[in-house]
Order: C-alpha cells, then sequence, then structure tokens
C-alpha cells in the first residue's frame, strides 16, 4: 500500500481532531467520515494486491528447480 494514502489518513486524522475540539458535532461526524472512507480505500487497496504463495515465490527465484516445472499432457 502506498505511503502517499497512510499520510493522508493521518492528516485527515489530525483535522478531525482540530475540528472535533471546536465543539462542531456535525463538522466533526463528517471529519471522521472523510477518515473513515480513507481507511476504507486503503483496504480495498490491500485487498486488491495479489499475494503470491510461498511455492510461487519460490518459483520465481528459482524457475529451474524441480518443484516449478510445468507439465503439458
Amino acid at each position: 500500500m502506498s505511503n502517499n494514502i497512510q499520510e493522508k489518513i493521518q492528516q485527515e486524522i489530525q483535522n478531525a481532531r482540530e475540528v472535533c475540539n471546536l465543539d462542531n458535532k456535525e463538522a466533526c461526524a463528517a471529519a471522521w467520515d472523510a477518515v473513515e472512507e480513507l481507511q476504507a480505500a486503503a483496504s480495498h487497496q490491500r485487498q486488491s494486491e495479489p499475494t503470491k504463495s510461498s511455492l510461487e515465490k519460490y518459483c520465481d527465484d528459482n524457475p529451474d528447480a524441480a518443484e516449478c516445472r510445468l507439465y503439458e499432457d
């Protein structure tokens, strides 16, 4: 996941805390909604990144290994 979205989340959290200190409940709720939306986007981004099994990683590093051979019928 990109650090850019994490930085943006941290900025929005700080903003939400500042807004909530002003005793404006509606603005406070909206600020935390923005934080939640960014966190959800970050979560979806992580889920969409393909993960490789340990065998796939091994075969990437050792394509000639016996375990990585592909046989056609």
